[in-house]
């Protein structure tokens, strides 16, 4: 199952359990050797106890054998639990840097591959500790056995190994039949299980507008060519496991009769005991192979898995250490940044284009303009959830998206428009899943306005807020989010539309925690549709298209504001009544963007 890469992470996490597989290949080597007792067994039945009529030698004979029964379950038992070793500790060496990856995988804009890595990394640990992996484990003991055959007598052992051969040759026509359907109905299985998950995340939607029969469709449509897919693998899959089963009673059987043959030809010298016992070694050589052959599909999903595991991590290298940083006293420099959205093509338009300012620590910037013009795709990238095309984001002159995001965290607040709650408690969402200190939790809900309405919930701060915040209100959660990020000591804040959703007394509230942040030294940015935030601000950015039309004081900013629009409006007019280009020329000049040495002198 080695897959050669140039980055073998999932090669080298199973290289580490080589000692575990070790100690099973022993037990499994110990385990076809008993497996000679019950052919022995009836050897000596047959040669000493039916010619000496002896019961002493049949009941020691007997003890015997159901001694080495007792201790191939033993064996059976311990082999299983190694297997189960070794796959936690696969787990345990690569399930960090998985997670990780799929994490990214996801923020970089390869949703799919990130959703499917995690179940990958489950099917290859699960396949380590699996029936077919202790039937792989199997498979030299069976080519010894087919040596003991060769003992006996050769002619039996050529028949064994032919044997042997056509079970080989049954396996590698059951992988080239069967393999890509089924590795296509995988695929297809994610991509009905995705769409199923997000139409029961927007259930509501689906609901309110009567989508659900269109979606409907959609998902039987998937799900009949994965049923498809599924049933001729299945399909090709049952004629080789069922042939596989025909050749290992043919071969067991012909042994016998082959041996026979031959002690009536007088070409065997041994006894009919040794016959009999060729063909049952015939029937147990060949079981591990059945057993492979008939578990292929696992063999082919935990292959198919490994190679988009190993696809997965190639992708998304581990994060190199960095030289730890002091806190962040709040300088933030946009430096020219163009940056599009993870995943978008290069043909797409980046949503923001040479952007610059620079906002001081402790003053508050707002960020306006018109709805898709790159004001939330701006907010992604200051806090360094998105890489810069060109350009870079900096953090007391440091790239805030270089920057290790474990380190920089606890100084950085983010509110998006989507405040993204968890599964948990309250404190501890606003903790943001660290350990919770309740004197910084209940401080970031004083300084939000949030502790009385907290309070009222059912269980405080232990309330337990459900995936995605489902049990609360929009305003609730938008302000629980905004004390998540104003917990502990931020430099920096980013809050996208922090007032979409709250009430005159949510806006009083928010209205008071930003006046704080600031009074604290607080590095403040906000986007915003609302005027009633604007007062607060010490700088704006008027953004159109992407681009920065304007930034400064607000007072500054507005005037370019109303002198853009007059000339928009007035260029508008002029292409509807015809006017001449001189009439245009006259019209109020286009407001430039300041620099950031200009706006903040």
């Amino acid at each position: 199952m080695a897959v050669q890469s140039p980055n073998p992470e999932v090669k080298q996490a199973l290289l580490r359990q080589k000692p575990a597989f070790v100690r099973a290949g022993l037990f499994s080597a110990a385990i076809g050797f008993l497996m000679l007792m019950p052919p022995a067994y009836m050897l000596q039945v047959y040669d000493r106890v039916v010619n000496s009529r002896s019961y002493m030698t049949l009941a020691m004979l007997t003890l015997l054998l159901l001694l080495a029964y007792v201790v191939l379950e033993t064996l059976e038992w311990a082999r299983q639990g190694v297997l189960r070793q070794a796959a936690e500790g696969f787990d345990g060496a690569l399930g960090e840097r998985v997670y990780d990856a799929v994490f990214l995988a996801n923020l970089h804009g390869a949703r799919n591959l990130g959703q499917i890595g995690l179940r990958d990394f489950g099917t290859v640990r699960d396949f380590v500790s699996s029936n077919v992996m202790a039937g792989l484990l199997d498979i030299p003991m069976a080519l010894l056995l087919v040596g003991v055959i060769f003992w006996i007598d050769p002619m039996l052992g050529w028949f064994g190994l032919v044997s042997a051969a056509i079970q080989g040759a049954i396996a590698f026509f059951n992988k080239q039949s069967s393999g890509a359907p089924l590795a296509k109905a995988n695929t297809q299985s994610y991509v009905a299980q995705n769409f199923v998950d997000a139409s029961l995340r927007n259930g509501e939607v689906v609901q309110a507008m009567g989508m659900g029969e269109g979606l409907r469709q959609r998902w039987l449509k998937i799900q009949k060519e994965l049923l498809s897919l599924q049933a001729l693998a299945s399909d090709r899959a049952s004629v080789f496991t069922t042939l596989s089963k025909y050749v290992q009673l043919v071969s067991s059987s012909a042994m016998l009769g082959l041996g026979i043959w031959l002690l009536l030809e007088g070409k065997f010298t041994g006894s009919a005991g040794l016959v009999l016992m060729a063909s049952i070694l015939a029937g147990r050589a060949l079981a591990p192979l059945v057993q492979v052959i008939m578990g292929w599909s696992s063999v082919v999903n935990a292959r198919e898995a490994m190679h988009r595991l190993q696809d997965l991590l190639a992708k998304i290298p581990p994060r190199q250490p960095s030289l730890p940083l002091p806190a962040p006293v709040g300088q933030l420099t946009v430096e020219h940044v163009t940056a599009r959205a993870p995943g978008m093509g290069p043909a797409s338009k980046p949503p923001v284009r040479n952007v610059v300012f620079s906002v001081p620590p402790g003053k508050m910037l707002a960020v306006v303009g018109p709805s898709a013009s790159g004001k939330s795709s701006l907010a992604h990238l200051l806090v360094g959830a998105w890489p810069c095309m060109g350009g870079a984001v900096r953090l007391d002159g440091v790239d805030i998206y270089g920057w290790n995001k474990e380190e920089l965290g606890p100084h950085i607040g983010y509110l998006p428009q989507d405040v993204a709650l968890f599964d948990g408690t309250v404190a501890q969402n606003i903790a943001r899943f660290g350990e919770v200190d309740e004197a910084k939790v209940i401080r970031a809900a004083r300084i939000t306005g949030v502790h009385k309405l907290i309070k009222s919930l059912p269980k405080g701060y232990r309330t337990l807020v459900g995936d995605e915040g489902v049990t609360l209100s929009g305003g609730t959660r938008q302000r629980i989010g905004l004390a998540r990020a104003v917990y502990g000591s931020p430099r920096l804040v980013v809050l996208d539309e922090p007032n979409a959703n709250l009430d005159e007394k949510g806006e009083t509230a928010l209205a008071e925690a930003l006046r704080m942040l600031r009074a604290a030294g607080v590095t403040v940015v906000v986007v915003t549709h609302r005027n009633n935030l604007l007062a607060q601000a010490d700088l704006m950015l008027y953004m159109v298209d992407g681009e920065a039309k304007a930034f400064g004081p607000p007072t500054d900013v507005s005037r370019a504001m109303q002198q853009l629009a007059a000339r928009t409006a007035a260029q508008q007019q002029s292409l509807d009544r015809g006017l001449t280009t001189a009439s245009v020329a006259a019209l109020p000049p286009r407001i430039d963007v300041k620099t950031p040495a200009a706006a903040t002198r």
